[in-house]
């Protein structure tokens, strides 16, 4: 993983600033992730502990988080033990990526305790652990651990606290230069001029030596020693006198494949845009920002993409059958032809016949048709047949379009509810869900018979400002949809939404703008819609009193008229530039 040991260093160094701060409050969003606030010593902020199993950290961060309604019992215990104390270190074992937090704490009758609160990051192993260092017994932990679990060490109340498992490796810092001969002894015997050879065994012999090292920085020396022509020692020795010095270089590269990266070290083997950072903290929030906000949409939504999906490939199939059924139906004049026909040439044909040829009367040349007949019938009895035939095919044409009608509302619908998902946060899946409660798609959690349901309370609704000062609220989902178009909007107000494409309802508030603002409006749009990742997306505008809702029309549809179009092209960068709240 990129957040290693130098990464850790890095972000230690920088939270010696809250050495002497205090925390008035702490707060467990989720699981896995732990928020302190923190105060004094000219810092002020929001410090996140996570030990989330594919995402552990530790960074400074601006995310809004929603926090539950009863905290956690972990998060009382820490509640009890440190908030109101004072930060007295913060630490890091070795160049491992385990940070210590002690701090200072009284009581509610004044008497002075010391805790220390561990974040150990280990991939899924990750853990966050309060303990006495005083007794080395551990108050609790954010994951217990068990001896069934673990038969090296446990993580249960009452017990006493044992590292993590060393793998018995170097830490770089205090390597040398005759260490790093033995562990190039292994690299001697590979050939030099197969680049990628030589590059993969340097990597993996300084993996497997050094600890803090993750495979992103051993590349790195690899990289440096192979493209300078340079002994992997000299390259080795300046990169660790760079983490010596806390000399570091924050930066995330946005690769070409579409993977990021992020380092407290340059990069240079990286190909893609670089983005460089004053803070490995800031380095880091910006890099798990959207990343965690997905991943947790992506857990709590897993069985709601699937269920719609699903309900999507139905109505196609379904869209598809109606089709056959239509183009069946479509041949109805021709049938009843068939039965005039028939009526006309009775003299023509027998029961028993299965087939007759005939004169079409209908065709300017008049030439010989084939009608296939039940030979069980009479003439008179076949006629009648294809006249039945022709009644049934008339009546179901009109059905069957009112059908299909209905059935590609129903995908519209259901693709606005998978795009909703799609930019959604944590907090507006609520939201999403209880829309289809109502729908009835789905039944509606832990409700039992007689409960009545919650008021229906105002949707928050995300509001960036232009350039130019204005507000644009954006719609995210279904139900902010509606809110923003049929609640918040005045009629002189300027609606936006892609042409066509599933998206957000956007909302200028202003009678007078600029083209600016138009220009970042119509961006939104873009950027919240289906067609996020394309180029040159037609964006329809107009004002609000051009904009209704059909009677009887699910959530987030609406008709318009009197629009005029531009074509934009989504800019994630512009839209991270703009200012947003959540109103």
């Amino acid at each position: 993983m990129s957040l290693d040991g130098i990464v850790t260093r890095a972000l230690v160094h920088e939270l010696q600033a809250c050495v002497k701060a205090r925390i008035p409050k702490i707060y467990q969003p989720t699981d896995n992730e732990l928020i302190l606030h923190i105060r004094g010593q000219g810092v002020n902020g929001k410090l996140l502990l996570s030990a989330h199993p594919s995402m552990p950290r530790i960074h400074w961060t601006e995310q809004t988080w929603a926090n539950p309604q009863e905290p956690p019992m972990f998060c009382m215990l820490l509640r009890k033990y440190c908030e109101g104390g004072i930060i007295e270190a913060v630490r890091q074992v070795g160049l491992e990526r385990i940070v210590h937090i002690d701090i200072r704490h009284r009581d509610e009758l004044g008497d002075s305790s010391f805790k220390t609160i561990v974040l150990e990051i280990m991939g899924r192993h990750s853990n966050l652990i309060l303990l006495d260092p005083a007794t080395g017994i551990i108050h609790d932990g954010i994951r217990h651990v068990t001896p069934a679990i673990s038969s090296y060490r446990v993580v249960l109340p009452g017990t006493a606290y044992v590292s993590p498992p060393s793998q018995d490796k170097v830490n770089p810092l205090e390597a040398t230069e005759a260490e790093f001969a033995s562990v190039m002894e292994q690299v001697s015997n590979v050939d030099d001029n197969d680049d990628e050879q030589y590059s993969n065994a340097i990597s993996s012999s300084l993996l497997n030596a050094y600890t803090g090292l993750s495979p992103l920085i051993t590349r790195e020396i690899a990289y440096r020693a192979q493209t300078q022509k340079a002994d992997p020692w000299v390259i080795f020795t300046a990169m660790m006198e760079q983490v010596t010095k806390q000399a570091y270089e924050p930066n995330i590269v946005l690769m070409d494949d579409g993977k990021a990266l992020f380092s407290a070290l340059a990069l240079t083997h990286a190909q893609g845009e670089i983005q460089s950072f004053t803070s490995i903290h800031s380095c880091i929030d910006a890099f798990y920002r959207d990343k965690a906000s997905r991943d947790i949409v992506r857990q709590r939504t897993t069985d709601l993409n699937r269920f719609l999906l699903n309900e999507v490939a139905k109505n196609e199939k379904k869209l598809l059958k109606l089709q056959d059924t239509l183009t069946e139906a479509n041949e109805a004049d021709l049938v009843r032809r068939m039965g005039e026909l028939l009526t006309a040439h009775l003299h023509a044909y027998k029961r028993g016949d299965k087939a007759v040829e005939v004169t079409d009367y209908y065709e300017e040349d008049q030439p010989t048709v084939k009608i296939t007949l039940d030979p069980l019938l009479t003439p008179n009895e076949n006629a009648q047949r294809y006249f039945r035939k022709y009644n049934k095919l008339k009546n179901s044409r009109t059905v069957v379009s009112e059908q299909m009608e209905s059935t590609e509302a129903e995908i519209k619908y259901l693709a606005s509810v998978l795009q909703g998902l799609e930019s959604a946060t944590p907090n507006d899946i609520g939201e999403i869900r209880e829309e289809l409660v109502e729908q009835g798609y789905i039944r509606e959690r832990g409700l039992k018979r007689g409960m009545k349901k919650k008021k229906k309370g105002t949707p928050s609704v995300l509001c960036y400002t232009s350039s130019e000062g204005i507000s644009i609220y954006v719609g995210k989902n279904n139900t902010q949809n509606d809110y923003v178009t049929n609640r918040l909007a005045s009629s002189s107000d300027t609606w936006l939404h892609t042409k066509d494409i599933p998206g957000s309802h956007v909302l200028i508030r202003s009678t007078e703008f600029g083209e600016a603002t138009l220009h970042e409006a119509a961006v939104l749009a873009a950027y919240y819609s289906k067609a996020r990742v394309s180029s040159s997306v037609p964006v329809d505008y107009t004002r609000i009193r051009n904009v209704r809702k059909p009677s009887g029309a699910k959530p987030g549809f609406v008709i318009y008229d009197g629009q005029k179009t531009l074509f934009v092209t989504p800019d994630e960068a512009l839209v991270q530039q703009m200012p947003s709240t959540i109103k």
